[in-house]
């Protein structure tokens, strides 16, 4: 198995999604959502503060994410 990245920035992120044509919808508090309209999907995580570290968790449930409709 591929072992997990596990020092991802957001701005990394943000930009693997973009990158993929999702649209960056912002949410309450921290809680950021990607919505891809061809695909209609969502992902929802937590933009991280104050370090700019994504939560590993996150990280898998993106990668399950663009996997399950496709895109990896």
């Amino acid at each position: 198995a591929t072992p997990t990245p596990s020092s991802l920035k957001w701005d990394e992120l943000k930009a693997i999604l973009l990158h993929f044509g999702y649209v960056l919808v912002k949410g309450s508090g921290s809680r950021r959502k990607f919505y891809h309209e061809g695909k209609d999907a969502m992902i929802i995580c937590h933009e991280p503060h104050p370090s700019s570290i994504v939560d590993k968790g996150c990280i898998v449930d993106v990668i399950e994410h663009l996997k399950t409709h496709g895109f990896i």
